[in-house]
């Protein structure tokens, strides 16, 4: 028969368990992932006074590019936890519009982004362009529905339990 403190730490295996194979935990680290170089740092530093427009934009580049690559394991992790979390029906709808998003930024929008930026630091003025106009779109409903997607997996009862 087993001990108190053994039947304890098995109930906090479990319970640690079914946290990561909740999908909510990995929505709510990308929204705050995000949110926090979307929202936050990139328009705080397209304000700062001392930053020259070159500068920023330089700066901005990078960080987007890596917030990118940040964004792809994000989403690689989310359809793992989805796919083990035991309802991955339930939850398919909105990784894919997730994943259909992010490659959507990956192979269009931040790619010309970044080459109007180049032109821009190359003293050339770029032709007008949707370009940026979708991302900030489409990085609005992405953190949205990170936001929604994040809240309704963590209140939910029925994922699996170990």
């Amino acid at each position: 028969m087993p001990t108190h403190e053994q039947m304890l730490n098995q109930t906090t295996t479990a319970r640690i368990r079914a946290a990561f194979s909740n999908p909510g935990w990995v929505c709510l680290a990308w929204f705050g992932m995000t949110a926090g170089v979307s929202l936050l740092a990139v328009p705080a530093q397209f304000g700062a006074s001392a930053a020259t427009r070159a500068v920023s934009l330089d700066v901005a580049r990078t960080i987007f590019a890596a917030l990118n690559k940040a964004e792809l394991v994000a989403l690689v992790l989310l359809l793992i936890v989805v796919r083990i979390s035991g309802n991955a029906r339930k939850w398919w709808a909105a990784s894919s519009v997730l994943a259909f998003i992010v490659l959507l930024q990956t192979v269009w929008l931040l790619p010309e982004l970044a080459e109007r930026a180049r032109q821009i630091l190359a003293g050339t003025e770029p032709a007008p362009s949707i370009a940026h106009a979708a991302y900030s779109t489409l990085e609005l409903f992405k953190l949205g529905l990170l936001l929604i997607f994040g809240l309704a997996a963590i209140s939910r009862t029925d994922i699996r339990r170990p």
